[in-house]
């Protein structure tokens, strides 16, 4: 019992102390009088009471009304009026490297209508509330954006939003929604990440303003502005939305493109949206039409009224057009028409169309011809365009392949059309080198009107629709009729062949024969010229005997008269002796002529005579013919005077025969009545 008694009081006694210390210890806490905030947080003060009231404007106490402080309080120990603040402590707000972060002000001026974003000409320093409010700051989504890095932000009053999280106080279930949808919305857009544009890619980046005035009327992109880095305003790529606006920029659709790089943009005031590059190859140029610009004079002349060609820079089609290469041009701006300035080939033919594809929708033109027949004909049009002329055309006609279905078409169809109805289809067929020849001389004028270049015009054969087979059989006909012509040609030929080898053959057997009419021939000669050579020497020695003889009688009638009887009856003797001698010289050589007379005559006769010879060679060429036309030596049925049927007697053979035999009798009788010469007297 006194053990009771003793531990009783003793109990009582902790109890009593317990309380009031776990009391006050709850007080203090309650209190807040002592806080400490880590040096990676920071703390953001609500007043829940105050002397001063609560905030009658707006959601940020800046007179130390009631409410959420401007001020945060960063890491450390701090002491404050019991039960007079409320601590809300919040991480530090991190930007990654290479991210963006978004700013939305929950307290502020209010946006005027025609603003979509809060300026932050003035109050741009988030990390600053008071001066943020005092400077004007308006709420809503703000234009300036947070770079990579780390702010101590009162996350009362701003909102921020990063790829990774929302930094914020959370005031309403409300208000998850909003900044949910928000961060949604950038997302889509890319707004967390800058706008990377690659070299590589070819690709160009054009921007939308969601935010400024609105266009004049009229126009449908806005004016590039402060793009010069020495002009005060210069916003570098839209990057600076202040200085932007302070230019001058309009919202919409800009003319400026984004080219290669990296931009930090804010998604919600600027979108981006990547096109590929313009790029005009080789062979070919680029007109532009632009849609953008001042408006101009049009410089292509009174005379020719086919719309408006500009200057470079002002609205409508350019004079000057674009070389080959790649241009970080504005689709929305203009359109750039490609112009070849090669020589391409435009094919009237269904199944066959160019690399270029102007001439997809040709197809063979139908023909009608003059003994109506309904053949097409496929063609093809080499055509060349000057590249200084390019900007006429599109100016004219809108593109290439509009002037080439709209006017190069039905002005090629309707020609060859005319030419058809003037010609057969075999004069069509036939004449095809010169219709095509004519049709590019009269062509060439009339697309040089449309300041285009014709090089050649290539006609293919005409072939009958789909169905049809009339040309085919008249084509048939044709190749018949040639080919009896080529055969007529070939029996010509080889008629005069024929003719050639039987004179060939006749020309070889005279030459063989030629030998010996001319070894006779010579031979003949041969003996006549010493026969008359030894005419000739028996002269010569008579007249030599009879010089002698007078220049004898002369010597003796000078050597004296006295001697004259003697002298002269030797003279008479010497000139009888002479004479003998004369006259038996002479009888020598007449018989030596007549010797070789008859010799050659025996010569003559051996080979047959000159009849003889003749009637040979006549023989030969009879033989010949029957050889070469292989005639029946002994025809098989013979009629003869009395009409009844001969033997081979009276045939060819016989009758040369009979030539050779009357040739013969004919000479011998003529031998006989000849008659011998008679013998001289002594």
């Amino acid at each position: 019992m006194e053990a009771l008694e003793y531990l009783g009081p003793m109990k009582w006694t902790a109890i009593e102390i317990a309380v009031p210390v776990i009391v006050l210890a709850i007080l203090f806490w309650r209190s807040g009088m002592v806080r400490y905030i880590p040096n990676d947080r920071l703390g953001i003060l609500e007043k829940l009471w105050s002397f001063r009231g609560s905030v009658s404007d707006g959601f940020i106490a800046l007179n130390r009304e009631a409410g959420y402080q401007p001020e945060v309080v960063r890491g450390g120990l701090h002491f404050f009026m019991p039960f007079q603040y409320s601590m809300h402590r919040a991480n530090l707000v991190t930007i990654p490297q290479g991210q963006i972060g978004y700013v939305f002000a929950r307290d502020g001026k209010p946006l005027p209508p025609t603003q979509t974003l809060a300026s932050n000409t003035e109050a741009d320093d988030f990390q600053d509330v008071r001066g943020f409010l005092e400077k004007g700051g308006q709420k809503g989504p703000q234009r300036k954006i947070l770079r990579e890095g780390t702010y101590a932000i009162n996350l009362a009053q701003f909102v921020v939003l990063t790829a990774q999280s929302t930094y914020a106080v959370n005031l309403s279930s409300s208000e998850q929604s909003l900044f949910s949808n928000m961060s949604s919305l950038i997302s889509e857009r890319g707004g967390f990440e800058p706008v990377v544009i690659h070299n590589a890619e070819d690709m160009i980046g054009i921007v939308t303003i969601h935010d400024g005035p609105a266009l004049p009327d009229g126009e449908i992109i806005a004016p590039t502005v402060a793009n010069d880095p020495n002009d005060p305003n210069f916003h570098n790529n839209f990057q600076d939305p202040e200085k932007f606006l302070k230019a001058g920029g309009y919202r919409g659709r800009q003319l400026q493109v984004l080219a290669d790089g990296s931009y930090f943009l804010n998604r919600i005031f600027a979108t981006v949206e990547l096109v590929e590059k313009t790029i005009i190859d080789v062979g070919t140029v680029g007109v532009v039409v632009s849609y953008n610009g001042r408006h101009g004079t049009d410089i292509s002349g009174q005379a020719y009224r086919h719309g408006e060609l500009v200057e470079i820079g002002a609205r409508g089609v350019w004079s000057t057009p674009l070389l080959p290469g790649k241009y970080a041009f504005n689709t929305y701006a203009g359109n750039i028409i490609t112009v070849p300035t090669t020589n391409f080939v435009l094919k009237w033919t269904k199944e066959q169309f160019g690399d270029h594809r102007l001439d997809e929708n040709l197809s063979e033109v139908s023909l009608i011809t003059k003994d109506a027949f309904e053949p097409v004909l496929p063609l093809s049009v080499v055509v060349h365009i000057d590249y200084m002329k390019a900007p006429l055309v599109v100016q004219r006609f809108g593109d290439i392949k509009r002037l080439v279905e709209q006017t190069l078409d039905p002005m090629v169809s309707a020609y060859f059309k005319n030419i058809a109805q003037t010609k057969t289809l075999i004069q069509l067929l036939q004449e095809r080198s010169d219709i095509q020849r004519k049709s590019g001389e009269e062509m060439r004028e009339k697309f040089n009107s449309y300041s285009l270049e014709l090089q050649e015009v290539l006609i293919g054969t005409p072939r009958a629709a789909n169905g049809q087979n009339s040309i085919e059989q008249i084509l048939i006909q044709l190749r018949e009729r040639q080919i009896a012509v080529e055969k007529v040609e070939t029996y010509k030929l080889q008629e005069r062949a024929a003719t050639q080898e039987r004179t060939l053959r006749e020309k070889e057997a005279l030459a063989e024969q030629q030998a010996k009419i001319t070894t006779s021939a010579l031979t003949i000669e041969i003996s006549e010229n010493e026969g008359k050579a030894q005419l000739a020497r028996t002269r010569q020695e008579a007249e030599t005997i009879q010089v002698t003889a007078k220049a004898e009688a002369e010597k003796v009638r000078v050597a004296g008269q006295g001697e004259a009887d003697m002298i002269k009856a030797v003279a008479l003797a010497d000139a009888e002796r002479i004479k003998a001698t004369g006259f038996a010289e002479a009888e020598k050589v007449r018989a030596i002529g007549l010797a070789e007379a008859e010799a050659t005559e025996k010569k003559v006769a051996a080979f047959g005579g000159p009849d003889y010879q003749l009637n040979s060679q006549v023989l030969m060429r009879f033989a010949e013919a029957i050889e070469n036309g292989r005639l029946p030596l002994v025809p098989q049925i013979q009629i003869g005077a009395n009409g009844g049927e001969k033997g081979a007697a009276n045939g060819l053979v016989e009758m040369m025969l009979s030539m050779l035999v009357a040739d013969r009798v004919g000479r011998q009788n003529l031998q006989d009545a000849i008659p011998e010469p008679a013998e001289e007297e002594e």
